[in-house]
């Protein structure tokens, strides 16, 4: 396809896309989907080789959330039946992260429910981070604690913290109707102060919430604008006792698409598959590392993900490698830029503002994309009953 050979060769010279060829991309039949993946990991592979970089989620702090983020499980008024616990000790927090390091892990992240965190909260996540890397030499740290105020993005990075995550999660035009008690522009800013700060900015998206492509589009166009070191792409888990529990738009087809999309958006940043990846993906997620050079070992927030010794060998199994802690994720021009504390490469380069339509999909693509109310795989979304704010080990 040329389309695909386009892609490729701007991949490989850190020219973006446009956004045209990007709603392209999503608009390519399942008969291309294998070349769309090939073409993909081309880009990838010349970024990041066949390594794969560990993350391990610690939620900090569980349930009871005031925000009414629709697709969350720890919102303003779930029902769905989670762990709630206040906040996990030092010490606690500390002890659950040495199993996703002994897992191999390159990068612990810290997480709270909340809208943001207080100046008390900063100095006790602060105590955490001191306490996991005393334990664990060389390891990463990313805190993920909601919206920042003023100066508490420098208290965090003087405080050991190595990245922030916020995300985007959708497009500007639709985040009113997944969020009312906080706004778009509320993200962007949190972003931006971690990464004035001199964090390592990570903020990504969730797919699946019934966004169009258009919306797909927009949001990874904004996150590539932001230049975020890295961009989670989780995947819907439709929650029971939340508003998008009914909401079972994917494929694994259609997931592997809009990772491949990401790829091209974003040639050279650390694209991790999040959330949802065994939901969504299913037997199709070793087809993924060619595409995300970025995965979360073991369970989620709230949710149970597949056991860690199985992730480790899907990812000896489809011929890749975990990436050491001597070794720097991201291409030397990147981590260059951001040493000095300047973008890297993600929104480098012209971006082309144009609206022609992309080509319309197949009758037969259209069909693999609706998926039926009796293929919702509700099975396989798995309340997280172990790890940390339980006496259970972790899965790591």
């Amino acid at each position: 396809m040329d389309l695909l050979n386009t892609l490729v060769d701007k991949g490989l010279r850190r020219e973006l896309p446009t956004r045209e060829e990007a709603l392209a991309v999503l608009a390519t039949s399942d008969d291309d989907l294998l070349d769309v993946v090939a073409a993909a990991g081309k880009v990838r592979r010349q970024w990041f080789g066949r390594r794969v970089k560990l993350n391990y989620l610690v939620n900090l702090k569980s349930g009871l959330c005031p925000e009414d983020c629709s697709y969350c499980s720890q919102r303003l008024g779930s029902k769905a039946e989670i762990l709630k616990y206040t906040w996990l000790k030092p010490e606690e927090a500390s002890k659950a992260a040495a199993a996703g390091v002994a897992g191999g892990a390159k990068r612990v992240c810290l997480v709270a429910s909340g809208r943001g965190p207080t100046d008390r909260d900063v100095e006790r996540v602060g105590r955490t981070i001191e306490a996991i890397k005393e334990e664990n030499e060389g390891v990463e740290v990313c805190a993920c604690l909601g919206l920042l105020s003023d100066g508490q993005a420098e208290r965090l990075r003087s405080a050991g913290a190595d990245a922030y995550n916020h995300n985007l999660n959708t497009s500007e035009g639709t985040y009113g109707d997944i969020t009312t008690t906080h706004t778009y522009a509320d993200r962007v800013d949190t972003v931006q102060k971690a990464h004035a700060a001199g964090l390592s900015a990570c903020s990504g998206l969730i797919a699946g919430m019934g966004e169009s492509d258009e919306d797909l589009v927009d949001v990874v166009f904004a996150l590539r604008e932001l230049d975020p070191d890295s961009v989670p792409v989780n995947f819907l888990i439709p929650f029971e006792g939340t508003p998008l529990a009914k909401e079972w738009n994917l494929t694994p087809q259609r997931a592997l698409r809009i990772l491949a999309m990401v790829r091209f958006v974003c040639p050279d940043v650390e694209v991790r598959l999040a959330g949802g990846r065994e939901v969504h993906l299913r037997t199709l997620q070793p087809l993924a590392l060619h595409l995300a050079n970025s995965i979360f070992l073991g369970d989620y927030l709230t949710s149970e993900g597949q056991a860690g010794k199985a992730d480790l060998e899907m990812i000896a199994d489809a011929g890749f490698e975990v990436e050491g802690t001597d070794t720097t994720t991201l291409p030397e021009h990147r981590s260059d830029a951001a040493s000095c504390g300047t973008g890297g490469g993600c929104g480098s380069g012209s971006v082309c503002s144009s609206e022609e339509p992309a080509p319309a999909a197949t009758t037969e693509q259209a069909g693999t994309e609706q998926v039926r109310a009796d293929q919702a795989r509700t099975d396989l979304v798995a309340v997280r009953r172990r790890g940390a704010g339980t006496d259970l080990a972790p899965n790591a």
